[in-house]
C-alpha cells in the first residue's frame, strides 16, 4: 500500500472506524521504516559491524486506547485481524504477522506495564518478506507508540532491545540487533556504522551524488527462511566455540581475518563452522573499509566492497538463492552499476545496488527482462532514499513517504 497523497491519512483513519468503530477516545498515529543494509550482512548476530540506513517505506501505526482489556489487530496489508482477551496477549496467536506486535506487548507486561486494551490498524508499503525489515517496523513503531501512550519513559534504545526481545523470544526468530535498531534510530541522508556488540554507533552522511540506491526484489517465495537462518547461527556458535579458548575472544564479532587464518587447523572435523567465520570477519573488514570509502567519495571502491559481500554470502555464508545471485549477476552486467549486492537474510527477497541515476531506467528494463528470462520470476525495482526512524505523526497531516 503505496501512500503519497495528502489525503491517505485520513483515508486510513476511514479504514480504522471500518474495522473497530468510533469511540469517545482518541486515535493516535505512528511511523517506523524499514531498513535496507548496505554492507555487513549476517554479522548483527554474532556482535559485527553492520552499516544500514532506514528508507522512507515502512509502517504506519493507527492505535487507539481503549481501557476495555480486549485487544484487536488489523491489517490493510492482510485479511486476517484477531480479537484477543487480557489471557491470549502472553502467547503466539498461529504463525502470522500479529505475533509481531504480540511480542511487544508480551515485553512490556514482562516488565510488569499494565496493559488495559488497544485497538491497532497496521498499513505498510515495505514489501513482506522481501528483506527491509517489515517486522522490525512493526515491533519497533508499537513499542513507540506503546511507550508514547502508556508514557511508560523506556529510552529509544530500550524500545530497541524490547522489538528484538520480542522477535527472538515470542517469535522464535533468532535475529541481531541492527534491523530494530536501524528502523529506531534512523536519520534521513545518513546510514548507521553500528557496533552490535557496543551498539556504539555513528550516523555517516550518504554522500551518493549522481548515484541512486536501487532495490531489487526477487518476488521469490522463500522457504524454511527461518530455520535456515536459526541454523547460521548455530554454526557461528559453533566457530566461536572453536576459536574463543585459542584467541580468548568474548564474541565471533571481534575475530580478524589474520586471526583465522593462523587457527584455520582447528576447523579440520567442522568446515562449515570455518566458512562461516570467514564471512563473518572478512564483512566486519569489509564494513570497516566501506564507511571511510563512502565518506571519502570512493564510490568505485564501495560499490567493488558491496560485490564482495555478495560473493562471500553465496559463496561462505550459503544465504543466497539462484534467483538474486542472477539478480546480481544481471545488475553486474549493466552500464553504470558499481556494485550489487543482496541485502537481508537472504534465501530471496531483495538485492541493493549502486547505479548512476542517469542509468535507472535502463538498468531496470534490462535486469527485468534478463531475469524473467533466467528464472521465470517477475522482479520488482524501488529506488531507496534514506529516510528517518521511528516518530509519532499528526493525524492531519500528509504521510511523507517514498513510493
Amino acid at each position: 500500500m503505496a501512500m503519497t497523497h495528502t489525503n491517505d491519512m485520513a483515508r486510513l483513519q476511514d479504514r480504522f472506524n471500518h474495522k473497530f468503530g468510533r469511540s469517545e477516545h482518541e486515535v493516535f498515529a505512528f511511523f517506523a521504516p524499514g531498513r535496507v543494509n548496505l554492507i555487513g550482512e549476517h554479522t548483527d548476530v554474532t556482535g559485527g559491524l553492520v552499516f544500514p540506513c532506514g528508507i522512507t517505506q515502512g509502517t504506519w501505526l493507527l492505535i487507539r486506547r481503549t481501557y476495555n482489556h480486549q485487544y484487536q489487530f488489523a491489517s490493510t496489508n492482510f485479511d486476517l485481524m484477531a480479537q484477543l482477551e487480557q489471557s491470549e496477549i502472553s502467547q503466539t496467536y498461529g504463525d502470522n504477522w500479529i505475533n509481531y506486535p504480540l511480542g511487544v506487548l508480551d515485553q512490556f507486561a514482562q516488565k510488569g506495564v499494565a496493559l488495559d486494551g488497544f485497538d491497532c490498524l497496521f498499513s505498510g508499503n515495505v514489501p513482506n518478506g522481501a528483506g527491509l525489515s517489515s517486522s522490525a517496523s512493526v515491533e519497533v513503531v508499537t513499542a513507540f507508540a506503546l511507550n508514547t501512550l502508556l508514557n511508560t519513559g523506556f529510552s529509544l534504545l530500550d524500545l530497541v532491545k524490547m522489538s528484538q526481545a520480542a522477535e527472538k523470544e515470542f517469535v522464535g526468530m533468532q535475529c541481531g540487533i541492527m534491523d530494530q535498531f536501524a528502523v529506531a534510530m534512523a536519520k534521513r541522508d545518513h546510514a548507521i556504522k553500528l557496533d552490535c556488540s557496543t551498539l556504539e554507533h555513528r550516523q555517516v552522511p550518504m554522500n551518493l551524488d549522481g548515484i541512486s540506491i536501487v532495490v531489487s526484489n526477487t518476488n521469490q517465495r522463500r522457504e524454511l527462511n527461518e530455520s535456515a537462518y536459526n541454523n547460521r547461527v548455530a554454526e557461528c556458535t559453533r566457530a566461536f566455540e572453536i576459536l574463543h579458548e585459542a584467541l580468548g575472544i568474548k564474541q565471533l564479532g571481534e575475530l580478524l581475518p589474520e586471526q583465522l587464518d593462523a587457527h584455520e587447523s582447528l576447523f579440520d572435523s567442522d568446515l562449515i563452522a570455518l566458512k562461516r567465520a570467514r564471512h563473518v570477519c572478512t564483512e566486519n573488514a569489509r564494513v570497516r573499509a566501506a564507511v571511510p570509502a563512502l565518506e571519502s567519495g570512493d564510490i568505485d571502491k564501495f560499490g567493488q566492497l558491496m560485490n564482495e559481500s555478495h560473493d562471500s554470502l553465496r559463496d561462505l555464508y550459503e544465504v543466497s538463492s539462484d534467483p538474486l545471485n542472477q539478480l546480481v549477476r544481471l545488475a553486474r552486467e549493466q552500464r553504470g552499476v558499481l556494485g550489487s549486492r543482496l541485502t537481508g537474510a537472504g534465501f530471496g527477497g531483495c538485492t541493493v545496488s549502486l547505479v548512476q541515476t542517469t542509468d535507472v531506467p535502463a538498468f531496470e528494463a534490462s535486469v527485468a527482462m534478463g531475469y524473467t528470462q533466467a528464472t521465470g520470476l517477475t522482479a520488482d525495482f524501488y529506488i531507496m532514499s534514506a529516510g528517518d526512524g521511528v516518530q509519532q505523526l499528526h493525524l492531519d497531516a500528509p504521510l511523507q513517504t517514498g513510493t
